[in-house]
């Protein structure tokens, strides 16, 4: 009895002090939620886009719809700035 009990305390404090390592501080995870709300506005703009020149058709559609890739790539490219910027406060001493 005492051997399990010895193990299931050693097992909560394991967890408890992983839970606690893999923490976000509240600036990385503010910088994360940055980088989730920039790649959902680009991505809700660019389908708005193509929605559109599915609608108009013609020559439009296809540079609308270029316009829309463009208009996603930016936003992922942001994201992934916000997010690399979060990841460094990670390594960040302090």
């Amino acid at each position: 009895m005492t051997r399990i009990l010895k193990g299931a305390m050693l097992a909560g404090v394991a967890a408890l002090g992983l839970s606690v390592a893999a923490c976000d501080s509240q600036q990385e995870q503010a910088a994360e939620n940055q980088a989730d709300t920039v790649r959902d506005s680009a991505e809700a703009t660019a389908d708005a886009i193509e929605e559109t020149a599915a609608a108009i058709g013609g020559t439009a559609e296809s540079s609308m719809d270029a316009k829309a890739d463009a208009v996603r790539a930016t936003g992922e490219a942001k994201a992934d700035q916000l997010e690399e910027k979060a990841d460094t406060m990670d390594r960040a001493p302090g």
